[in-house]
């Protein structure tokens, strides 16, 4: 978390800082990343910014987490645009974020260079890693259940765990392999398919 001295910056000089913590994350991992380029780009000496962040990973967190609740709530705009429907919130939610030229080469090194603190920021833009958190249950009330074959709040909990490792590994896939937006989109849509037909055949389950 950044410091209060962050917070009692100029707004200004606040959105100045941001920027060159964003231009250098989206240049570079977070391990690749220097504090030097950062304070070059936002034209303040080396220790103000220790006078902001701990260090270049609480800089990180602090962008990442701040994408994150941004995504978050578009994703329940699109929800709540969408009538509840999830399978269509969660490809438009997808297509979004490919589309996201602002933030294209940051989510780009963040999602190729995964820890499991990076993919804890993220899997909070469609839910919660439990199923008791606030973020799940604004998500769940929102959601349409009618065309769904779930019974409990468990199973629609871990619906949604499903269809965000579906559409984060689609996101790494694509960043990976330079996959162009289109085919990106179409393999999206098949998995997301197979998940709504089912894969097993009723007639085989015993």
């Amino acid at each position: 978390m950044p410091k209060l001295t962050f917070y009692n910056l100029p707004d200004e000089k606040r959105q100045t800082l941001i920027q060159a913590i964003k231009t250098e994350f989206s240049r570079v991992p977070l391990f690749d990343a220097s504090i030097s380029n950062i304070v070059k780009a936002a034209g303040i000496p080396r220790g103000s910014f220790y006078q902001y962040f701990e260090d270049k990973d609480d800089a990180f967190f602090f962008l990442l987490n701040e994408l994150s609740e941004k995504e978050k709530y578009n994703f329940l705009s699109i929800l709540t645009e969408r009538e509840g429907d999830l399978f269509e919130t969660a490809f438009d939610f997808y297509e979004r974020m490919l589309e996201e030229e602002e933030h294209f080469h940051f989510l780009k090194n963040a999602f190729l260079n995964m820890t499991q603190k990076i993919e804890s920021s993220f899997s909070r833009m469609i839910s919660d890693r439990n199923k008791h958190g606030e973020n799940f249950k604004t998500t769940a009330a929102l959601i349409d259940r009618s065309s769904l074959n779930i019974s409990s709040e468990k199973e629609l909990f871990h619906v949604l765990q499903i269809i965000t490792t579906i559409t984060f590994r689609n996101l790494v896939e694509t960043f990976a392999h330079d996959l162009p937006h289109q085919e990106s989109l179409e393999n999206l849509k098949m998995e997301m398919n197979l998940i709504k037909r089912g894969i097993v055949c009723e007639s085989t389950i015993k």
